[in-house]
């Protein structure tokens, strides 16, 4: 009997190598539903980088408007009426380009003018962030026809600020710091908000319209975002790999000829300075290519902020040693866009907390000054 009860027993049998592995990669196919419906609701519900499209905003804005500004004098000779390429060698290339520019259909001065003024008027209000939606489109409209006017004058810098203007018309780049956003604050402090009867605010087309339309909104500016940030990714990495490819660069004396060109020389006695210095001038060139390369591999860890921190090195090295503050300019904003929100959060306190101590003690100071005037009291005659 008891033998009989052994034999029937199911025997115990010790596990398997690799048991529990595959015990895992069977459950694999259950969690991969479970992380996309994540990334689904990433994608579609919350809208992310708000601050990182406003710093992209502000830069990029204010970038154009100083760009605007500076060739102020210079206006004519590069896209008016008056420059070497004229309108008519314009409209020929675009026939074999497909480009177009508003700065074409007229050959007149006074409208050349217009639009110039208007190009400036455009980038400072993008840079506030007034009516954002509508004036995003027209700022890429701006950017789109000084680039495609005079396109043998770029150097890199407008190139990415053509590409930015356009991915960031379809993102909510005024949600945050600008105008838009201040007055959405008012509004709702003010308790002014346009009430729709019950009736119709109860209604399910309206409600379901309301949520297409957030939706949208929301995964055009996420999907905007990634764009801008695999772009930048892009530029890096390719840049870092030709880079790799030249043999001045691996053997370090690329920059020793960029310092060399009468071109790139806003400083000469500067850039023979820098030039002195063989073995920094090899490391940096190594330096340069290692950040490119690795850059689109550090941006899921801790590593991105001192890459971060040594590309704005770099780019600040380019502005003042080879004199193109545009592109600089344009690649730091770009950078921005991989910084968390909780970064300029943080930083946005602490501009408060400067202006209102700031603040404290101008008031403090007035008020000494003010009992300063006061002249004495005399006490009561005895």
């Amino acid at each position: 009997m008891q033998k009989a009860e052994q034999t029937s027993a199911p025997a115990t049998r010790p596990p398997r190598p690799g048991h529990d592995a595959e015990r895992a990669s069977a459950h694999t196919p259950q969690r991969m539903p479970g992380r996309i419906a994540t990334l689904l609701t990433l994608l579609l519900e919350q809208p992310i980088s708000l601050y990182a499209a406003a710093v992209l905003r502000i830069g990029y804005g204010f970038l154009y408007f100083a760009f605007l500004l500076r060739e102020f004098p210079h206006r004519d000779e590069i896209w008016g009426p008056g420059s070497p390429w004229t309108p008519t060698l314009a409209r020929q290339l675009f026939d074999q380009t497909g480009w177009d520019s508003i700065l074409t259909l007229s050959d007149s001065r006074a409208y050349f003018e217009v639009c110039y003024a208007a190009a400036l008027v455009v980038s400072a209000l993008f840079t506030l962030g007034w009516r954002t939606r509508a004036v995003s489109v027209l700022f890429a409209v701006v950017v789109t026809s000084f680039h495609a006017r005079a396109i043998f004058m770029t150097d890199g810098g407008d190139n990415l600020i053509l590409l930015m203007a356009l991915y960031l018309v379809v993102t909510s780049c005024g949600r945050r710091w600008s105008l838009d956003a201040r007055r959405a604050r008012l509004r709702a402090s003010a308790g002014t908000a346009v009430r729709l009867p019950p009736d119709q605010a109860s209604g399910e087309l309206r409600r379901h319209l309301r949520d297409a339309r957030l939706t949208v909104i929301t995964v055009l500016h996420n999907c905007g975002m990634l764009v801008i940030a695999a772009q930048v990714c892009f530029l890096y990495g390719s840049a870092g790999l030709y880079k790799v490819q030249g043999a001045s660069w691996g053997n370090g004396t690329a920059l020793h000829y960029a310092l060399n060109l009468d071109l790139f020389q806003p400083w000469p006695e500067l850039s023979a300075l820098a030039d002195e210095h063989d073995v920094l001038i090899a490391l940096t060139c190594y330096l340069t290519v290692l950040l490119q390369v690795a850059f689109p591999f550090v941006l899921f860890g801790r590593l991105k902020y001192p890459v971060l921190t040594m590309l704005l090195g770099m780019h600040v090295g380019i502005a003042v040693f080879l004199g193109l503050p545009l592109f600089s300019g344009a690649m730091i904003v770009a950078d921005a866009v991989f910084l968390p929100d909780r970064f300029y959060r943080y930083l946005g306190q602490r501009a408060r907390r400067v202006v209102q101590r700031a603040d404290i003690r101008k008031a403090r100071t007035r008020t000494s000054a003010d009992a300063a005037l006061v002249p004495p009291q005399s006490g009561p005659a005895v």
